[in-house]
C-alpha cells in the first residue's frame, strides 16, 4: 500500500506543480511564471516594520517590499495576478492607467470585490498597450502606508534606442497613521503648516506687505496660500531618501521611467548635466522634447532618456512642490553633476499672486453650484497649460446650460467649438476630422516613429509642449456630451468636491458608445488637483490640435481651466477622481457609467459602499485646564452632520470670588451648505440662575439644576467670523461671534462675544423693565507647543483672568 501511494504521488507530482503555478504559490514563488503568452504574478499584502526617520513604524507592503515589486510584461501578453491578503483588514489593487475589463479594475464594491483578510483574488486581463504604469490600493488610505508599485509593459517593437532602463517610484512618507492625518486636516489644525514653516501669521503678512492680499482671501473665506496639506517626514525614491546606481557605464543611454506614487505630494523633477529627453507621458509616446524641469503630478508617469557622461555622475532630484523636502538619485560614477535646486517659496508672494488671480475670476463667483454635475458656471481666465483664449466667450454663451449633448451636425456647433478650443494655434484643427473611431486607440499609439532632427528644449515643461506622435482625434460621427466641473473645496472643514457636491451626494454620470465625452475642468481652489480617469485615456486639448496628447491623469492648476475628452469603449462603472488621496477620500470623485447592467459577480458587494467613502465620521476633543475653570469640547462629524458636547466648570465669578458653576450642552448640527448649518441643542445648568442671592459679599446657592433647550443656526461670515444665532426654550434671543487667527508663528489669538436678550415673552422681566440683556465676552492667546498641547491665557468678563494648558486629542 505504501509503495502504491508513493507511485501515485510521483505520477501526480507534475499535476500538483502545475496546480501550484496556476493558483499561485503564495509564499515561496516571488518571481513571475512565464509561458509563451502569459505571465503569472503572485503578490502577498502584509504588514512590515519600516524605519525611514529613526522610528519604527508599521507599513503595508507587497511581497515584503516598499515600494511593491515592479511587474514586467510585454504588449499583447495575458496577465494573471494573484493577490493574497494576509492583513487583518480588507484591501484592493487598482491597475492605474491599464486598459482592461471593468471587473478587473480593482475599485472595491464598484468594479471588483474587496480582498478580504486571508483571501486571494485573481486578476486576469490582456495587455493592450505598452509603457510605464503603476498599481496601488484603492481601499481607504492604504496607498499612503505603502501599497504601490510600478508596471512596465514593453512594446512589440522598440521605438527608442537605449542600453538600460531604470524605474524610479516617487512617494511620500508620514510616521503618523494616515487616518490621523485626515482627522487632523478635518479639524482645521494649523499644525502641519506650522511644522513646515509655511503658516501665515498676521505679523509676518504685515511685515512682508501682504495684508491687502490676506484680507482679500479672508473676505472670500479662503485661508492663506496652501500648496500642500500634509507635513511629511520623508520623501522617497524607490523606498529610500537617496539612491545610488553606479553600475551604469559612461556613454550608455538610460531610459528613466518615473512614477509619482505619492499620496499627496507633487514633485518638481530636475536633472543634472545634459538635458534629459522626454519621450513618453502616462505610458504613451510623445514627440521628444528636452526639458530640465517638470512639475510631476500625482498619478502621472514620465519617461526620459539620459546619457551617462564620461567620468561623471548625474543627480536626479525630486523636490516636493512646497519645497519642504526632497529625494535624489545618482546615476554613474565620478564628479557629480547636481540637479538644479528648486528655491524656497515665499508663501506671501504666492498668496499675493493667488489673490490677484482669484479677484480676476469674478470674486469667487465660480464657487456657486448647479444641481446637476453637468451644470455649467461662468468661469474664465487664461490657462497656462491649455491657453483657452476663447473660453470666456464660450462660457458666457452657455452660462445657463446644464447638460449639453451636441452633435457635430447641430447648427453652429462646430464653429462654436473651434472658437472655444482655439488654443492660440490650432492650425484649423477640428477635433473630429475624418478618422476612424479606433484608429488612434491608446493600444496602437505606441507604434514606431522616427526621432529626427534636434528636439526642442523647454526649460519648464507644460502640457502645451506635449505632442502626440499620431493624430488622436475621435470619430467625426460621434455626438458630443459636454460636462462642466468646478473643482471645489472647503479648507475650513476639509471637504473636497466637484460642483460643490461630494461623491456620496452625487449620482452616476451616464455615458454611452458613440459619443465623445468632453469635460471642462475649472479649478476654483488654491491647490493643484491631479484628476485621474479609470480604464480610459483622454485627450488633453492643447496647442497641438489633432495631436493633443493622450493621458490618464491631468493636472489642473489653481484658477485654471483644462479641457479633456474621451471615447467610452468599455462598459461598466469607472471612477474619475482627484489623485490627492485625502481629497479623494473627502469627496472629490465621480463615477462614469457605461451600460445598465452591473456585473453579477458583484451582487454580494453593495455599490453604496463605493459611494460612501466621504461619509466617514471623525472624532476629536479639546480640554482647557485653567486657573479659573475647565472647558471641554467633544466632536464627532462627517460631511453633513456634526454632534458636539461642550461645557464649562468654573469656581470663580467676574469678581474672582468663589462661585461653583457647571454648564454643559449637547447639540446636533446639519450642514445645509458649506458654511451654513442649522442646529438644536439641550443642556444642564447648575445652579439655576434664579436661585442666586447676594448677601454680605457671599453667594448663597440653593442646590438645584435647570435644563434648557435651544434651536438656531451657525454661519461662517467673511474674514472667518463665526456667527451663532439661537432662541432658547424661554424665547430668549442669543447672538454670538467667535474669531481666531494666527498672530505670530506659534501664537494664536482668539475672541468670543455673546449677547443674550430677554423680551419677556416667556421669561418674566423685573418690574418696570421692557427688556433685559446680558453681555459675555472673552479674549485670549494660545502658544502652540506641538500638535496636541498649547499654553493658554485669557480674560473674561465673567471669569476674570485665567491661564493654563490646552489639550487637543
Amino acid at each position: 500500500m505504501k509503495q502504491l501511494k508513493n507511485k501515485l504521488f510521483i505520477l501526480m507530482m507534475p499535476i500538483l506543480l502545475w496546480s501550484e503555478s496556476a493558483i499561485g504559490y503564495r509564499t515561496a514563488h516571488k518571481r513571475p511564471i512565464r509561458t509563451k503568452d502569459t505571465v503569472i504574478y503572485n503578490l502577498t499584502i502584509d504588514y512590515k516594520t519600516v524605519n525611514f526617520t529613526g522610528k519604527n513604524k508599521k507599513a503595508m507592503v507587497i511581497n515584503d517590499s516598499l515600494p511593491a515589486p515592479t511587474l514586467h510584461f510585454k504588449e499583447g501578453e495575458n496577465a494573471i495576478i494573484f493577490v493574497t491578503n494576509k492583513m487583518d483588514v480588507e484591501t484592493s489593487i487598482h491597475w492605474h492607467g491599464i486598459l482592461l475589463p471593468n471587473f478587473q479594475d480593482g475599485v472595491p464594491y464598484l468594479t471588483s470585490p474587496p480582498i478580504l483578510p486571508g483571501k486571494t483574488h485573481k486578476f486576469e486581463f490582456k495587455l493592450k498597450q505598452s509603457g510605464t504604469y503603476w498599481y496601488h490600493s484603492h481601499t481607504k488610505l492604504q496607498e499612503q502606508r505603502g501599497i504601490y508599485g510600478a508596471i512596465v509593459i514593453e512594446p512589440k517593437k522598440k521605438v527608442h534606442k537605449y542600453n538600460h532602463e531604470l524605474v524610479l517610484v516617487l512617494s511620500d512618507w508620514t510616521d503618523e497613521k494616515p487616518q490621523e492625518v485626515l482627522r487632523t486636516l478635518k479639524r482645521g489644525s494649523e499644525w502641519y503648516a506650522i511644522k513646515k514653516g509655511t503658516a501665515l501669521s498676521l505679523f509676518k503678512v504685515i511685515k512682508e506687505k501682504g495684508l491687502r492680499a490676506q484680507l482679500k482671501m479672508w473676505q472670500q473665506k479662503m485661508p492663506g496660500m496652501d500648496i500642500s496639506d500634509v507635513y511629511y517626514d520623508a520623501f522617497l525614491i524607490n523606498g529610500k531618501k537617496s539612491q545610488n546606481y553606479p553600475y551604469f557605464k559612461a556613454g550608455e543611454k538610460i531610459r528613466l521611467r518615473v512614477i509619482n506614487a505619492a499620496a499627496s505630494s507633487y514633485f518638481w523633477l530636475t536633472v543634472g548635466g545634459e538635458k534629459p529627453l522626454l519621450i513618453s507621458a502616462d505610458g504613451i509616446d510623445v514627440k521628444p522634447v528636452a526639458t530640465n524641469k517638470i512639475l510631476h503630478a500625482i498619478g502621472e508617469t514620465y519617461d526620459f532618456l539620459v546619457k551617462v557622461p564620461e567620468k561623471k555622475s548625474i543627480e536626479i532630484r525630486a523636490t516636493a512642490q512646497d519645497v519642504s523636502g526632497s529625494a535624489s538619485t545618482v546615476i554613474g560614477t565620478g564628479e557629480l553633476l547636481k540637479a538644479p535646486v528648486i528655491p524656497k517659496l515665499n508663501p506671501i508672494e504666492e498668496m499675493k499672486k493667488m489673490a490677484e488671480m482669484h479677484g480676476s475670476h469674478g470674486e469667487h463667483k465660480g464657487h456657486s453650484t448647479h444641481d446637476k454635475d453637468s451644470g455649467h458656471k461662468e468661469h474664465g481666465g487664461h490657462d497656462e497649460h491649455n491657453e483657452h483664449e476663447g473660453h470666456n466667450q464660450h462660457n458666457k454663451k452657455h452660462k445657463e446650460s446644464k447638460n449639453l449633448e451636441r452633435t457635430p451636425q447641430s447648427k453652429n456647433t462646430d464653429n462654436k467649438h473651434n472658437k472655444s478650443q482655439s488654443h492660440t494655434s490650432h492650425e484649423g484643427h477640428h477635433p473630429h476630422k475624418e478618422h476612424s473611431k479606433h484608429k488612434d486607440h491608446p493600444s496602437h499609439i505606441n507604434r514606431p516613429s522616427r526621432v529626427g532632427g534636434n528636439p526642442p528644449y523647454i526649460n519648464t515643461l507644460n502640457y502645451n509642449n506635449l505632442r502626440a506622435t499620431q493624430k488622436t482625434s475621435f470619430a467625426k460621427t460621434n455626438t458630443i456630451k459636454e460636462l462642466y466641473f468646478n473643482l471645489t473645496g472647503n479648507m475650513w472643514r476639509y471637504v473636497w468636491s466637484l460642483n460643490g457636491k461630494t461623491l456620496s451626494q452625487s449620482d452616476k454620470i451616464k455615458i454611452k458608445k458613440g459619443e465623445t465625452v468632453r469635460i471642462h475642468l475649472h479649478n476654483t481652489t488654491m491647490m493643484h488637483h491631479p484628476m485621474h480617469l479609470h480604464g480610459h485615456f483622454f485627450r488633453v486639448l492643447n496647442k497641438q490640435g489633432e495631436h493633443s496628447p493622450l493621458k490618464h491623469t491631468v493636472n489642473i492648476p489653481p484658477m485654471k481651466t483644462v479641457t479633456i475628452e474621451f471615447d467610452p469603449d468599455e462598459k461598466g462603472d469607472w471612477m474619475f477622481h482627484c489623485h490627492i488621496l485625502y481629497h479623494m477620500k473627502s469627496g472629490m470623485s465621480r463615477v462614469f457609467s457605461y451600460g445598465d447592467k452591473r456585473d453579477p459577480r458583484l451582487t454580494r458587494y453593495p455599490i453604496s459602499k463605493a459611494f460612501s467613502g466621504d461619509t466617514s465620521w471623525y472624532k476629536w476633543g479639546e480640554l482647557d485646564i485653567m486657573s479659573n475653570r475647565w472647558n471641554w469640547e467633544l466632536v464627532t462629524t462627517n460631511t453633513k452632520n456634526k454632534v458636539m458636547l461642550d461645557g464649562t466648570f468654573s469656581w470663580v465669578d467676574d469678581y474672582y470670588k468663589f462661585h461653583k458653576k457647571l454648564e454643559t450642552e449637547l447639540s446636533y448640527e446639519y450642514f445645509v451648505s458649506d458654511f451654513f448649518r442649522v442646529y438644536a441643542g439641550a443642556g444642564i445648568l447648575f445652579p439655576r440662575e434664579t436661585d442666586r442671592i447676594a448677601e454680605f459679599d457671599l453667594i448663597l446657592i440653593e442646590v438645584s439644576t435647570e435644563t434648557f433647550a435651544k434651536i438656531g443656526f451657525r454661519y461662517l461670515l467673511p474674514y472667518f467670523l463665526e456667527l451663532d444665532v439661537n432662541v432658547d426654550y424661554l424665547a430668549r434671543l442669543q447672538i454670538a461671534l467667535e474669531y481666531e487667527f494666527l498672530l505670530f508663528s506659534r501664537v494664536e489669538f482668539f475672541a468670543e462675544w455673546e449677547w443674550t436678550i430677554n423680551f419677556g415673552i416667556l421669561f418674566p422681566l423685573l418690574p418696570g423693565d421692557s427688556w433685559e440683556q446680558e453681555h459675555e465676552w472673552e479674549v485670549g492667546f494660545n502658544y502652540i507647543l506641538n500638535k496636541n498641547f498649547s499654553l493658554t491665557a485669557s480674560y473674561s468678563n465673567h471669569f476674570s483672568w485665567g491661564a493654563g494648558l490646552n489639550l487637543k486629542f
